[in-house]
């Protein structure tokens, strides 16, 4: 009767660990600066940011320091422009 709890245990702590691992894998973020390609026409003129620059700015959120730490991306993320459309999208620009 032991033997059965123990395995039963196993397999129900088995199952927790590969349904938590799915729900991360789910919530994870690929950090790829050309994820915010949909904000080049606002960087690029005085147009205001689209509703889909602003989603993947959002998305792209937990990757701003990542790219703010990388010389070559750093320079098209850390500029006047770049915090004056995260400012209008409402995402808070990083202190990193």
């Amino acid at each position: 009767m032991h033997r059965f709890s123990f395995i039963s245990l196993c397999v129900v702590g088995l199952v927790v660990v590969l349904f938590s691992g799915e729900t991360r894998t789910a919530e994870a973020v690929t950090c790829d600066l050309l994820e915010l390609s949909p904000c080049l026409a606002a960087i690029t003129s005085s147009k205001p940011p689209s509703s889909t620059c602003c989603s993947k700015l959002t998305e792209q959120k937990p990757c701003f320091c990542q790219y703010l730490r990388n010389p070559t991306m750093k320079q098209f993320v850390d500029t006047p422009k770049a915090k004056r459309i995260a400012t209008t999208c409402s995402v808070e620009y990083p202190q990193c």
